[in-house]
């Protein structure tokens, strides 16, 4: 919205190998300390010495970083944390390599510095209860001065030991906490990380959750072990670095649908940023998700960006569920709405005088619904959204999920909120969540393991929509469906149908986030191709193709 405008690491001995690690030769012999340089720009110390103050130099580089592996390599972890700026921290990740990753017989290979950063390569055997293994990876340390004393230091960072490691991991070699899964869909059909490139951070959660509950055995690994996120939807699964000994995959059976999971992928790929989610209506059951870049964050279940107009499918229930409107009821759509100090425009200045909410809708014009904000309580819509369409409830899913946010907000916020700006916040999964919620009747939490499996209590919202604004929100979506924002990209699919589009404002963006979500029978989607546009022509085919491969 914008302000008169259109609208680790892991206690014990290291066994490391002494002697000289081949690549120090760079580095080359010398007798100075890296506590004896000083800088020529230095200040006056306690007894008049000087402070070395500036960048560190290569000298000091190569120095300090000899020092740290020499000392790494031949097992002395108190002498090679006592030279980096965090010593407790250091000295016992180095010594957990030894006792849980079971790392002995460790090289060192230092790689040429840049700046202050120096790369090395780790090479060490993994020894576990007589199964051995060789490991090398490549990582990096990086020497910087210290404010007070003005020495040279390394800068402890987990990424030192491994470059997988963020803070609180661990890096553990041993029986794999959970055993491998072969994942299959709703039918049977396998689901592979090769097959479906945008699953495989999907399918190494559903192990973390359920491989113990599959008949599969674990193999010997090793893998970092994830720190427990304080948000179940942060949460990263555990990663495999290296498989000692394989074990036996366990089956399970999700809810996706192989055949729709494909269209999917292929709806987005080749877009710079685009994310879709696909559910059954009448159970809540997961079909799809996908993600464009395949690799890394999945922003269909664990994203929160501002919805845009699809959040007008709350907002109207709302409406209609008050008695404020109905599709039919006079409800012009003015050019400007003062709210909180604050004026709203529509897009282009475009105004609806003597129109009906219905024809608002489908046009999708903002200020029919800035307008009712004087009539609301200020939790009116978070309530309607939490307790009608289940967003912000704790939704059990099986997977970490973001379950959408829906804040209590005042004046021109509040006002913000019912065209899906100010703090409102949801992602592909909870937006294709509103269109089933509309097609079913009721909310359905959306899961993509049964609950029978480990007995978890899906959400429930505490009402449903009252008859008449149940059928006056299916009359209103299936008009913008056929004839309104949402009709080219829905042109031609047939059966029950009904849409939404939507764009959402960013900040510093060019173009607005697009939005679409829809429903076909008994299948619901939707999708958000970010910085794009409208939503209508930018993610309304990503939407259509999963409707129609269905």
């Amino acid at each position: 919205m914008r302000r008169e405008v259109k609208y680790g690491l892991i206690g014990g001995s290291v066994a490391l190998v002494a002697g000289v690690v081949g690549g120090f030769a760079l580095f080359g012999g010398s007798d100075e300390s890296p506590q004896a340089v000083r800088s020529a720009d230095g200040k006056s110390g306690d007894k008049g010495t000087k402070v070395p103050t500036g960048p560190v130099s290569a000298k000091e580089v190569q120095t300090t970083s000899q020092e740290f592996l020499t000392a790494w390599q031949s097992g002395d972890a108190a002498k090679a944390a006592g030279l980096t700026d965090n010593p407790e921290k250091c000295k016992s990740a180095l010594e957990s390599l030894g006792k849980q990753a079971r790392f002995s017989k460790t090289t060192l290979t230092p790689g040429t510095p840049t700046g202050g950063k120096v790369p090395y390569t780790v090479a060490a055997q993994i020894d576990f209860k007589g199964t051995k293994a060789a490991y090398s990876y490549r990582t990096s340390a990086t020497v910087q001065r210290d404010k007070t004393t003005g020495k040279p230091q390394i800068a402890w960072q987990p990424t030192m030991l491994h470059p997988g490691l963020t803070k609180g991991d661990e890096l553990r070699t041993g029986e794999a906490e959970a055993p491998p899964i072969k994942a299959v869909d709703r039918n049977g059909a396998a689901l592979t990380p090769e097959a479906h490139p945008a699953l495989a951070g999907v399918l190494d959660n559903l192990r973390d959750k359920y491989g113990d509950k599959t008949d599969g055995k674990p193999g010997v690994e090793l893998f970092i072990h994830r720190a427990k996120s304080a948000k179940p939807a942060d949460q990263l699964p555990d990663k495999t670095l290296k498989v000692l000994s394989k074990g036996t995959p366990g089956t399970l059976k999700t809810t996706l649908d192989a055949k729709l999971q494909s269209a999917a992928e292929q709806a987005v790929k080749g877009k710079k940023s685009a994310s879709a989610a696909a559910v059954k209506p009448s159970t809540g059951e997961i079909l799809a998700l996908a993600n464009s870049p395949e690799k890394g964050f999945n922003m269909a279940t664990q994203g929160s960006l501002a919805p845009g107009s699809t959040m007008k499918i709350v907002t109207s229930a709302m409406l209609m569920d008050k008695g404020l409107t109905s599709p039919n009821k006079p409800h012009p759509c003015p050019k400007y709405v003062t709210v909180g100090g604050w004026k709203f425009q529509n897009l282009d200045k475009s105004e609806i005088k003597h129109g009906t909410f219905a024809q608002s809708f489908a046009a999708s014009c903002n200020n029919a619904f800035i307008s009712q904000a004087k009539d609301l309580n200020d939790d009116d819509l978070t309530n309607e959204a939490r307790d009608v369409f289940g967003i912000g409830l704790n939704w059990q899913t099986g997977i970490p999920t973001f379950d959408g946010a829906v804040p209590v907000q005042h004046d021109a916020q509040m006002a913000a909120s019912l065209i899906g700006q100010g703090g409102v916040r949801m992602n592909p999964l909870n937006v294709a969540s509103l269109s089933a919620t509309v097609r079913a009747g009721s909310f359905h939490q959306p899961y993509i393991v049964s609950p029978s499996l480990d007995h978890r209590t899906l959400a429930k919202a505490a009402r449903t929509m009252k008859p008449a604004t149940l059928s006056g929100l299916k009359s209103l979506m299936k008009l913008t469906a056929t004839s309104g924002t949402a009709a080219e990209a829905m042109a031609g699919v047939g059966g029950d149908v009904g849409a939404k589009t939507g764009s959402a404002e960013v900040d510093n963006q060019k173009k607005p986030n697009a939005w679409f979500s829809a429903y076909r029978d008994d299948l619901a989607a939707a999708a958000v191709v970010p910085a794009s546009g409208h939503g209508g022509s930018n993610a309304g085919p990503v939407v259509r193709a999963i409707l129609t491969a269905g």
